[in-house]
């Protein structure tokens, strides 16, 4: 199930067959878990950091009132929070959207993959820093993209990531998301999610059904996102 991981890191870097087998050596166990599962609570302990081999992840924050925001998305192939290796707890959960199978992996054993290996350290920390500049493109479609243009970079940002790790099609991908889930990872209304996916449809570039996204025109779902991949760093 690594191989998903492996995948990804070798799309940006090269990985040696010694530090394949290093990275191989990292995940103690693999567990199993269901949609809407907690798998980190904000403020808890951490141990431990998770790699996802399939399903997609979340990375939220709720107010006190009761409405969410997600901050990120994790597809296969992701470490899902590496930065809690440092931090020792997050200051936000991260929650299964689909159902999924993460490898654990405990943090003495990357203490001990980065002291023996320094060149998989600087691999990890280029992984967290591409994170990092995912977040401030969603930072940046938050605040000053229109909702239909923010819908649409974040359908041209998940076909790219996807495809990296062989997950997507030429014309789409598997999209489990909810209509809620959506509307939270950009910050719109439930309602107003819903207009934004229709009007998409309406200017035939794509079509969401039984959480299947198909792509009718990449390069008008493009020109309507302003997509620029450059901030993947692929």
């Amino acid at each position: 199930m690594i191989n998903v991981h492996l995948k990804k890191l070798r799309r940006r870097v090269e990985i040696s067959a010694e530090e394949e087998q290093a990275i191989r050596g990292v995940v103690a166990e693999t567990r199993s878990v269901r949609a809407d599962q907690i798998l980190i609570r904000s403020g808890e302990e951490l141990n431990n950091a998770l790699i996802l081999f399939e399903g997609w992840l979340a990375r939220s924050k709720d107010l006190p009132g009761g409405d969410r925001q997600v901050t990120g998305l994790h597809v296969a192939g992701d470490f899902a929070d590496l930065h809690g290796f440092t931090l020792k707890r997050l200051d936000h959960d991260v929650v299964a959207f689909s159902d999924c199978v993460v490898g654990v992996v405990p943090h003495e054993r990357l203490q001990d993959i980065t002291e023996r290996h320094p060149r998989l350290a600087r691999v990890y920390w280029y992984s967290t820093n591409v994170d990092a500049a995912i977040n401030r493109e969603l930072a940046l479609s938050l605040g000053q993209r229109s909702a239909i243009s923010r819908m649409a970079h974040l359908f041209c940002e998940l076909h790219m990531r996807l495809n990296v790790v062989g997950l997507a099609r030429s014309n789409g991908y598997d999209f489990p998301l909810t209509q809620r889930e959506l509307a939270e990872c950009l910050g719109l209304t439930l309602v107003h999610a819903n207009r934004t996916i229709q009007e998409l449809r309406r200017r035939n570039v794509v079509e969401l059904e039984n959480r299947q996204l198909t792509i009718l025109d990449q390069r008008g779902l493009e020109g309507i996102a302003e997509f620029d991949p450059s901030y993947l760093y692929l």
